[in-house]
């Protein structure tokens, strides 16, 4: 049983680049777990990312880059404000500007600099750089 899909992925990703593997087969996928692989997608830390939907939970492939340092989840989801990500920048991240906090706000899923242009608030969920 798992207690934290959501950390045994980013712990798997984490093995696989340190290891230098390429691909990655994550089971179970849940839509959180898709939207912060999206996300992490989109920011250029992993390559594709294939679903395969096979009855309850699925599977994903994923395809490493290479371009991780770390990544992880946020234990406990802290709640931030839209003024309080500087905080949790020098707490989770190696330097201003460099990685970048996901977070779940009302407006769905971003990055806390995305949130901060958009001037909203939520929890935090977990990091990368």
């Amino acid at each position: 049983m798992l207690n934290d899909p959501l950390a045994n992925v980013m712990s798997a990703v984490m093995m696989y680049e340190k290891s230098g593997k390429r691909e990655l087969v994550v089971h179970p996928v849940s839509k959180l777990m898709r939207k912060v692989l999206a996300i992490l997608q989109d920011h250029k830390y992993l390559g594709s990312l294939d679903d395969v939907s096979e009855g309850r939970g699925g599977f994903a492939k994923l395809n490493l880059l290479g371009n991780i340092n770390k990544c992880g989840v946020i234990k406990p989801r802290f709640a931030v404000g839209h003024l309080g990500f500087q905080k949790f920048e020098k707490r989770y991240l190696p330097a201003s500007g460099v990685g970048i906090l996901i977070l779940s706000t009302p407006l769905g899923l971003m990055t806390h600099v995305q949130a901060r242009e958009k001037g909203l608030g939520g929890r935090l969920l977990a990091y990368c750089y």
